[in-house]
């Protein structure tokens, strides 16, 4: 499909929460959005619908980006679907069953967390070195975690850390093509997943923890990726932006 002058974006993990936002304010923004999942296809195509529905243009490819052939294969679909990508979205990640201490975190849940949240961002990136034309955007996610340091949190903070590391250094590496390399890490958001096992003591803690006294939305996060792969954030590059209502 050609799509003329109009940019083509994938986001990863976007079949729901702030994903899913994401893919929607791109669309909005005259963007071709690849909606990439993991899991549930209904969930994807409820998605692309809601944006079709809305004047945009938008499809979905399922893709694990653990697994580098998945993450190349995902680039392969976009390209096929609307043409050379010019923006990527690293929101695929996943969270830890609540608080783990270091002495207590299980091998799987360390691999499984570095799988997806580290390697799975350093598969994207390694694709879109070569397949990114110049004046691309990337947006990685990052966490206000890495800032707060919360006890409970080690392995997973410490794949956000990583991926911060390597936002910077990577903008860095693609010198000359003018394309620009970010993070994004939200503070706590009110998505099905922060929501899901908390007490609502916990719940109301978070919600009061930031100055401006409420969780986040999905569209807050949305906006600030909107931002740094749209034309007013051409000048922001290798930074992480924490999105989180100024709770660190």
């Amino acid at each position: 499909m050609n799509n003329g002058n109009r940019k083509v974006a994938i986001v990863t993990g976007a079949s729901r929460g702030i994903g899913a936002a994401i893919a929607s304010r791109l669309a909005a923004d005259g963007m071709a959005v690849v909606v990439n999942y993991v899991g549930s296809a209904e969930e994807a195509e409820t998605v692309i619908s809601t944006i079709r529905a809305a004047g945009g243009v938008a499809t979905a490819v399922r893709a694990d980006v653990a697994d580098p052939a998945a993450a190349r294969r995902l680039f392969e679909e976009a390209e096929a679907a609307f043409g050379k990508v010019s923006v990527l979205v690293n929101n695929a990640g996943i969270m830890q069953p609540g608080l783990v201490p270091l002495a207590d975190t299980s091998d799987a849940l360390f691999d499984r967390l570095v799988a997806v949240n580290l390697k799975g961002t350093f598969n994207t990136l390694r694709e879109a070195a070569s397949r990114l034309g110049e004046g691309g955007r990337i947006v990685n996610f990052s966490s206000s975690t890495v800032g707060l340091t919360p006890p409970g949190y080690s392995a997973y903070v410490a794949t956000k850390a990583g991926v911060e590391a390597m936002t910077n250094i990577f903008a860095k590496e693609l010198r000359g093509r003018s394309i620009t390399v970010n993070a994004v890490a939200p503070g706590p958001t009110a998505t099905a997943l922060f929501f899901n096992g908390k007490s609502q003591e916990l719940i109301d803690h978070f919600t009061k923890a930031a100055p401006l006294e409420r969780l986040g939305t999905p569209e807050d996060i949305a906006a600030a990726v909107a931002f740094l792969v749209g034309p007013d954030g051409a000048w922001i590059n290798g930074q992480t932006l924490r999105a989180n209502g100024g709770i660190v």
